[in-house]
């Protein structure tokens, strides 16, 4: 659990500090808009798939799910998330498969126009009987274009060892493909 808190705490940091500082070193005449999102709030929702393969030492060999993420962007540099959807874990050696609908909330920062660094935490609520509560916990980075959305992340999992789908600690690569409509 240490290492859990010391991520978040890393992610939380980093938030912040992307937040609150301000740099510049000239001042530059554009034409073009710099902002990266909407001036002024602005709500989202995304409908994405999503697929990742996991790390040799994983009892888990790959993954793939689908997700709604809703995304109100605070300012044009900061936006917080939430989602859900469905995951299904692909286990190795004939072990028992974990199906279960993610439950997470999260911030992304864009400190480049349209591209995004993104944490988040939440629940794994498991649908098979006698598993419990995944905790799941991301970072990552994306690009937004258009409508469409493009993200790489690292998804880890910690698992209750009393539950009928129990696996190590353990996490994916995944990549997300997503197309966002404005409300």
């Amino acid at each position: 659990m240490k290492t859990i808190t010391k991520i978040l705490a890393t992610a939380a940091t980093a938030v912040a500090v992307f937040a609150t500082t301000t740099l510049s070193a000239q001042t530059m005449t554009t034409t073009e808009d710099m902002n990266p999102a909407p001036k002024g709030m602005a709500f989202k929702v995304g409908v994405g798939i999503n697929g990742g393969v996991f790390r040799d030492k994983s009892p888990m060999d790959y993954a793939y799910g689908a997700d709604l993420k809703l995304q109100w962007d605070l300012s044009p540099y900061v936006a917080v998330t939430a989602s859900g959807g469905y995951t299904k874990l692909i286990a190795k050696d004939n072990a028992v498969d974990a199906d279960f609908i993610p439950a997470k909330g999260g911030v992304k920062v864009f400190p480049i126009k349209r591209m995004y660094l993104a944490t988040e935490a939440g629940a794994g609520i498991s649908i098979q009987d006698g598993a419990k509560t995944n905790f799941i916990y991301s970072g990552g980075l994306g690009y937004e274009f258009g409508g469409f959305d493009a993200g790489v992340r690292y998804e880890g999992y910690v698992n209750d060892s009393a539950s009928t789908t129990y696996f190590r600690k353990t996490g994916q690569y995944a990549l997300r493909l997503a197309y966002n409509f404005k409300l």
